[in-house]
C-alpha cells in the first residue's frame, strides 16, 4: 500500500493525461456546468454557506450517502485495473508467443517435440552468447486443497504451474528476476528434504503465492518462520502428494507470474502428467522482427501452430476485464439508483425546513430559477465533498493484493490468480463523473418542487 492517499491521487494524475476523449469531455463539461451555474445564480454564496453549517447534521447524512457509494466503487474499479495492469505487464511487444493451432489458452495447447525442432532458430529470434532466447515451457493448473483454510475463505486453490527447461533463459525471455539469496532450480530439479526419502520438487515461486501459501501455516509455525509473511528459500510446501522446496522468490509483483509456481519441465511434467511443450516464448531482436516472427511462423510447414505477439495474447485476457467491468458496471446502477434516493429523501427533509426561506427570497425579488440553482449548488458541493472523502478512503485499498478464481479459457477449468488493487486516473475521474450525475439528480427534483411555491403560501 501507498504512503498515503495524497501521493495516490499524486500519481493517478500522471495518468490524467491517457484518459479516453469522452471521459476528458465529460469531466468539462461538469466544471462548465458549475461556473455556469455560479454565473447565472444571482443568490449569495454566503446564504449557502449558512444553510449547509446550520445544518450540518442534515449536511453530514446526505454527504455520507455519497461518501459509501464512491467509496465502494472506487474498491471496486481498484479491482479491474489491477486485472488490466497485471495483463499489460506480463506481455511484451518483440516476444512470440507459440501454442498448437486452435488453443485459446495455455492450459489447452500441446506442442509434439518433433513439431517444434528449429523454430527457435528462425529469422529474427534473439540470442544470448550460443543460445537462442527461447523459452520452452509446459503450462498447467493443479488443483491444492488448502491445509489450514481461514474462515470464510475456499478450501483449495487452482495453482499455476511452469515446467522451463532452461530457467535463466526463461527469466531473460519473461523479463522477470529473483530476490537476493534467491536462486533458480538445480538441472536435476530436485534434492533431498531430510526425514523423507522421496526428494522434493525444486521450484521458484511468485511473491503472491509465496504469500498465499505462507498463509497455509499454522500461526505459531508462520511466527517461527524465516519470513513470516511469505515462504522464503528452503521453506517447503505439499501439493499433489509430493515435497515442493522453496528454491527463490520472483521479483513478480504486478504480473501474472506472480500466481506462478515455476520448476524443471521435466520433472513437473513426469509429476503432473503433462510431458508435452504448451507453449514456445520466442524473443525477437525488435518489435518489428517479432510481428515478422509471427507471421512466418503462422505458415510453419512442419505443424499447424497459433503463433501470435505475446502482448496480443495477454490483451486476449482481459475478456474477464470486460466481464468484471459490466457486473460492477450493473452493481453501480443499482447502488446510484439507491444512492439518489438517499439523497432526494435527505434534501426533500432539508427544503421542508427552509420552505418559509424560499417564500421571503421569492418577495425580495429572486427568481424561481435563481432559486432552484442556489438548492442545485448546494447539492452538487454536497456531493462532490462526500465523492471527495469516498474516493480518498476507497483509495487507501491502492496497493492492496487480492486473489481471485478465473476462468482458464473458453474450454473450461480454472486458475487462481492474486493482483494489486490499483486506483489509478479511469477510476477517480469516473467516481467524480458518478457524484456530479448523483448530485445533479438528487438535488434538482426536490428544489424544483420547492421552487413551485406561491411566495405568500410558503409563508404561511
Amino acid at each position: 500500500m501507498t504512503s498515503s492517499t495524497g501521493l495516490i491521487f499524486a500519481l493517478a494524475w500522471r495518468d490524467f493525461a491517457k484518459l479516453p476523449t469522452p471521459i476528458w469531455g465529460a469531466l468539462a463539461g461538469s466544471f462548465l456546468m458549475l461556473v455556469l451555474l455560479y454565473s447565472v445564480g444571482q443568490v449569495p454564496l454566503s446564504y449557502n454557506i449558512r444553510n449547509l453549517t446550520v445544518r450540518w447534521k442534515t449536511t453530514v447524512m446526505t454527504g455520507l450517502a455519497f461518501t459509501l457509494v464512491l467509496g465502494l466503487l472506487t474498491v471496486m474499479l481498484a479491482f479491474v485495473a489491477g486485472m488490466k495492469r497485471m495483463t499489460e505487464q506480463s506481455g511484451h511487444p518483440d516476444n512470440v508467443m507459440v501454442m498448437s493451432d486452435g488453443a485459446t489458452d495455455e492450459s489447452f495447447s500441446s506442442l509434439g517435440f518433433s513439431d517444434i525442432g528449429d523454430i527457435e532458430t528462425q529469422p529474427g529470434v534473439e540470442k544470448l552468447g550460443d543460445r537462442w532466447l527461447c523459452s520452452k515451457e509446459t503450462y498447467l493448473v493443479a488443483n491444492q486443497p488448502v491445509d489450514h483454510p481461514q474462515p470464510g475463505r475456499p478450501d483449495r486453490r487452482f495453482i499455476q504451474i511452469r515446467g522451463v527447461d532452461d530457467p535463466e533463459i526463461s527469466a531473460i525471455v519473461h523479463r522477470v528476476e529473483l530476490f537476493p539469496e534467491s536462486k533458480w532450480f538445480s538441472g536435476a530439479g530436485v534434492q533431498a528434504v531430510a526425514g523423507e526419502g522421496t526428494p522434493g520438487i525444486e521450484v521458484v515461486v511468485g511473491e503472491a503465492v509465496a504469500r498465499e501459501l505462507g498463509n497455509d501455516r499454522l500461526p505459531e509455525v508462520r511466527a517461527k518462520a524465516k519470513n513470516p509473511k511469505r515462504l522464503d528459500v528452503g521453506d517447503t510446501f505439499q501439493m499433489a502428494e509430493r515435497t515442493f522446496v522453496v528454491s527463490g522468490v520472483m521479483k513478480s509483483s504486478g504480473s501474472t507470474f506472480d500466481s506462478e509456481v515455476w520448476g524443471k519441465r521435466s520433472v513437473l511434467g513426469k509429476k503432473f502428467g503433462k510431458e508435452t511443450y504448451t507453449t514456445l516464448l520466442l524473443k525477437a531482436k525488435s518489435p518489428k522482427d517479432a510481428n515478422a516472427l509471427a507471421e512466418l511462423l503462422k505458415n510453419y510447414t512442419k505443424a499447424a501452430l497459433n503463433a501470435q505477439l505475446e502482448t496480443k495474447y495477454f490483451d486476449s485476457l482481459n475478456a474477464t476485464n470486460i466481464q468484471f467491468t459490466i457486473a460492477i458496471l450493473f452493481v453501480t446502477v443499482f447502488i446510484a439508483i439507491g444512492g439518489v434516493f438517499g439523497v432526494m429523501n435527505t434534501m426533500y427533509a432539508a427544503i421542508s425546513q427552509r420552505i418559509k426561506d424560499i417564500g421571503v427570497l421569492r418577495l425580495v425579488g429572486f427568481s424561481r430559477l435563481h432559486i432552484l440553482i442556489s438548492f442545485l449548488l448546494e447539492s452538487l458541493v454536497i456531493a462532490m465533498a462526500g465523492g471527495a472523502v469516498g474516493c480518498a478512503v476507497g483509495s487507501l485499498v491502492d496497493g492492496f493484493t487480492a486473489s481471485s478464481v478465473l476462468s482458464a479459457g473458453a474450454g473450461g477449468g480454472f486458475k487462481t490468480v492474486s493482483l494489486r488493487l490499483t486506483v489509478d486516473a479511469f477510476t477517480l475521474a469516473s467516481c467524480f463523473l458518478l457524484t456530479v450525475v448523483m448530485g445533479f439528480i438528487g438535488g434538482f427534483l426536490p428544489a424544483f418542487s420547492a421552487v413551485r411555491l406561491k411566495p405568500l403560501d410558503a409563508l404561511r
